[in-house]
């Protein structure tokens, strides 16, 4: 069940949405094929200040039209939110002081210009003076590890160090507040940890609501996480509590050094039969031996009882671990289906 919106109260949080729902129209308006599609559908979260805040969700969610309207990029069709304070429909200027936001994509950057000229243009439009640009520029490039190739052309960057100078630029004003979507699309793993890194070091000087598909960089990164499915929070909580939610489906594996042979029918009737076990799949292992794995709800147990009926048929046990439920199985047990 999702938890209430209330449950942080709505004066301690930097993002307050309640109910937020948004409508496409699609069609011509003559056309005899107009219709809607509901992308957002009554969304309630709060974002308490200095943490990370995640929405995690398959690609067309919901997650990028619910942060753009929580940007003023977007008008809510229903539902208030407000930003820092201020209401996304009622004060958009305010919020986008409060704001910095980083959405997916190449765009939003010069590429004839150096990184350190990028910055400075931008801070110039925020009406920065040139002793607080200049200061601001060092540190930002500092926080994002570019201050070697700040004097190199943009159009030279990999697309990890277009992510981290995008970050930048979002914080030259030194927002309270950052939305970030997506920040690690297609980086390549080094460049995604760099990203990761950087982000991290925000709080809790910044709150972050932070977009992304990848159950990595979820669990890693976030206090606290929506996941998000057809338009709607299907859970909401920590990475911990998501989990816990399919604690009952941890899978203990256990390898022999070598094949059970003709035992093999008996040995996972007599384990489907232990307390608590659910399931008993056998495979060969690329050493010639048997891996077992066995759908539990005590590890523990399910472990000890496991060996002994392998001892009582002479297996030499080569490897032993027991693999804790992911995010990932928690959107499988909770949406009813894997992510796409």
């Amino acid at each position: 069940m999702v938890r209430d919106d209330q449950r942080v109260p709505e004066v301690e949080c930097a993002i307050h949405a309640k109910r937020l729902h948004r409508v496409y129209r699609k069609g011509r308006r003559f056309s005899r094929h107009r219709g809607s599609v509901v992308a957002v559908e009554d969304i309630s979260f709060g974002v308490p200040r200095g943490t990370i805040f995640g929405m995690l969700g398959p690609n067309g969610a919901g997650k990028t039209t619910t942060i753009k309207m929580l940007s003023t990029l977007l008008i809510p069709t229903s539902g208030t939110a407000t930003v820092g304070g201020y209401d996304v429909a009622r004060d958009d200027r305010a919020v986008r002081r409060q704001l910095g936001v980083v959405l997916g994509g190449d765009r939003g950057l010069y590429g004839k210009l150096s990184a350190r000229d990028n910055l400075v243009y931008f801070g110039t439009l925020y009406g920065m003076t040139k002793q607080s640009l200049r200061r601001r520029t060092g540190e930002l490039l500092d926080l994002v590890n570019l201050r070697d190739r700040a004097d190199e052309r943009v159009e030279g960057y990999s697309r990890g160090m277009k992510q981290r100078l995008h970050l930048a630029k979002s914080l030259l004003h030194d927002p309270p507040i950052l939305i970030l979507d997506e920040p690690t699309i297609g980086l390549d793993p080094a460049a995604a940890v760099d990203m990761r890194a950087a982000i991290a070091a925000l709080v809790p000087q910044h709150t972050v609501l932070l977009t992304t598909h990848d159950m990595h960089e979820a669990n890693q990164l976030c206090r606290e996480i929506a996941i998000v499915d057809q338009g709607r929070i299907v859970a909401q909580g920590s990475p911990r509590e998501l989990k816990a939610r399919v604690a009952a489906e941890r899978r203990v594996v256990v390898s022999t050094r070598s094949p059970l042979d003709g035992h093999m029918p008996i040995v996972e009737s007599q384990i489907s039969r232990l307390p608590g076990v659910r399931g008993v799949t056998s495979a060969f292992c690329d050493g010639g031996g048997t891996e077992l794995t066995i759908l539990c709800g005590d590890t523990a147990s399910t472990l000890d009882e496991t060996l002994a009926v392998l001892r009582g048929f002479g297996a030499a046990v080569s490897a032993v671990r027991v693999v804790e439920p992911t995010l990932e199985d928690a959107f499988l047990a909770i949406a009813g289906r894997g992510f796409e």
